[in-house]
């Protein structure tokens, strides 16, 4: 009979063996051993007994519990293994059953030390199996996530084959959208080019009008200058015949004041002359003795002063007549030349004014002109970048439906990998877990090694040892019994199960 107990904080191992001998006597082997994870000591206690009357009783003391398993070791009547559950036989010699002797040697203790690093040992085992414990546990959450994220990617791979299904087999709807897009993309930014080429070529128009107007402009400027030449040179002539004209307009002056003194002074000697007429007194000498014809002689004499007058007045008129005539003549002349200075002097204003006016349209067509320029060019500048501006929208824009088309692939992709890879993990998983659960529930026994060493020194025809020993979960037990003809050893060594 065998019995095993152990626990977690105080472990206690009993463990008997009961074993009928041959012939008139029977032999009754127990075995109780006691082991805590605080190093309690253990006693064991074997006893056999005889029909015939013959006792022997060997009592071990010394042994020492470590853990919370049992391994003890004993001298007795008969050889037992307790853990394995085992029956020996005892050796009986020709005669019977001996007489029991005690050897009091094996009443005193053992001196057995115990190991200070099998303490840490223990605990750092129980740390392991902790630790390992937790991973086995976060083993079965991720293996649990890993179900549910298989669940998940199954759904949409169903729901995706469904699609495929119900599009009768076509594409995925995703490309065809993007390939829209990337088209309606294509054909804006053809647009764009159009657009472009066409406000290239009104640019070149425009330019061409600008250069067109430039050389105008050129050509008015030059006319412009030779006319301010011409106006320079004909100011000159204006300013010459300015100074004619007042030259003359004094000479006419000092002509006509001197007409006018020479007319005052042909009326004054007209003047003195008539009053030398009106003054003249004639003394005639009158011979009395004669008869004169006073009325013939005075008649006479006024007929030849009028004639005398006469002639004077002409001659002065015809002086006059003839200074006169020079001088008018010299005016007209001088009138002629400054009516045509005159003329010549409108002339020129009406060309300056002229001239002004045309310089001032020809101003402002050049200040018009620069304005539709400066608007051409700005309009031209701002189409430019818009379209610029539009084409790099657009190019940025098909970029990022490349790089997101590319992304989405990639995804799916990953998430296929991720499927594939999930899905060999989880049959790992399933298996590990199938594995252990086999284990567990007994089909599968854990791999334990069992090797037993006996030395014997001086052996004796009665003598017989009993072996027992018993395993827990955190540690083992030892416990030993000697006797003088008869020693025994035995290592026992188990492998645990190791969790990946």
């Amino acid at each position: 009979m065998s019995l095993r107990k152990s626990s977690p904080g105080v472990g206690k191992g009993f463990s008997a063996t009961s074993v009928g001998g041959g012939g008139h006597g029977g032999a009754k082997k127990m075995s109780f051993s006691s082991a805590s994870h605080s190093g309690a000591a253990s006693v064991g206690s074997r006893s056999l007994y005889s029909l015939g009357g013959h006792k022997r009783i060997s009592i071990p003391t010394g042994s020492h519990a470590v853990g919370g398993s049992v391994r003890s070791f004993g001298v007795d009547g008969a050889k037992l293994f307790g853990a394995g559950g085992d029956r020996g036989f005892p050796t009986c010699p020709p005669g019977g059953i001996q007489q029991v002797t005690i050897n009091k040697s094996l009443l005193e203790p053992l001196n057995l030390e115990i190991d200070p690093s099998i303490s840490k040992v223990r605990t750092e085992e129980r740390e392991q199996i902790k630790s390992l414990n937790n991973k086995f546990a976060s083993f079965i959450d991720k293996v649990r996530f890993l179900e549910q994220q298989n669940q998940v990617l199954e759904t949409k791979w169903r729901y995706l084959q469904q699609q495929e299904l119900k599009t009768g087999g076509k594409r995925n709807t995703i490309e065809p959208l993007i390939e829209n897009y990337i088209n309606g993309l294509r054909r804006i930014v053809d647009n764009l080019t159009n657009g472009k080429t066409r406000l290239d070529g009104d640019l070149k128009q425009m330019q061409e009008v600008v250069e067109d107007y430039k050389k105008k402009y050129e050509t008015e400027i030059k006319k412009r200058t030779t006319a301010e030449n011409n106006f320079v040179v004909l100011k000159k002539d204006v300013d010459a015949a300015y100074m004619k004209k007042v030259d003359m307009e004094s000479k006419v002056d000092s002509l006509t004041s001197e007409i006018e003194f020479l007319r005052s002074v042909f009326e004054a000697q007209m003047a003195e002359l008539q009053s030398h007429m009106l003054d003249t007194s004639v003394i005639l000498s009158m011979d009395n003795n004669r008869q004169l014809n006073l009325n013939g002689l005075m008649a006479e004499v006024k007929a030849q002063y009028e004639d005398i007058a006469n002639m004077s007045k002409q001659e002065a008129e015809r002086e006059f007549a003839n200074k006169f005539q020079k001088l008018k003549e010299v005016a007209g002349q001088h009138g002629d030349s400054l009516k045509h200075t005159k003329n010549e002097i409108s002339d020129l204003n009406r060309q300056i004014q002229r001239l002004k006016v045309e310089i001032d349209s020809v101003k402002k067509q050049i200040a018009s002109l620069q304005r539709a320029i400066a608007e051409a060019e700005d309009r031209g500048e701002l189409a430019l970048k818009d379209a610029r501006k539009k084409l790099a929208d657009l190019e940025a824009a098909l970029q990022k439906a490349k790089e997101e088309m590319a992304r989405q692939l990639k995804d799916y992709q990953e998430l296929m990998n991720l499927k594939l890879g999930l899905d060999v993990e989880i049959a790992t998983y399933r298996s590990l877990l199938e594995v252990e659960e086999s284990r567990m529930s007994g089909e599968i026994q854990d791999a334990v090694s069992i090797s037993v060493v006996n030395t014997a020194h001086n052996p004796s025809p009665g003598g017989s040892s009993g072996q027992s020993y018993g395993q827990g979960a955190g540690g083992q037990s030892f416990g030993g019994s000697r006797s003088q003809s008869h020693t025994s050893k035995a290592t026992f060594s188990t492998t645990k199960k190791t969790f990946y």
